[in-house]
């Protein structure tokens, strides 16, 4: 094999790996938005728990955040949650700090 073959493949594993992290750290974020937006609206720890798999399940129906924001504030809202736009805003960039920290922590 030559060099520019292994070098191509090394790219290739390198994109993958890249496209992979960027999902988990996403799926992370967005459980931690659930479960902060569950501790806001007062939730149970079993209500907190579906709550925070219906954030990450919301992630999958359009590209980009704005679903996610939608549904985080649509909810916050209902709940009687006083809270705005960029509060929720503002929650989903510090938990995509702390869940980028930590996956790259494990690996």
């Amino acid at each position: 094999m030559t060099s520019f073959e292994d070098r191509e493949r090394a790219e290739e594993a390198k994109f993958a790996f890249d496209a992979e992290m960027q999902f988990r750290i996403q799926a992370r974020r967005n459980r931690l938005l659930g479960e902060w937006a569950a501790r806001r609206m007062a939730l149970s720890p079993a209500e907190a728990e579906a709550y925070a798999k219906a954030v990450v399940q919301a992630d999958f129906e359009e590209a980009g955040d704005e679903d996610v924001i939608r549904k985080l504030l649509g909810d916050l809202i209902s709940a009687g949650v006083d809270i705005d736009e960029a509060e929720v805003r503002g929650a989903l960039d510090a938990k995509q700090i702390e869940a980028r920290r930590a996956l790259l922590g494990e690996v």
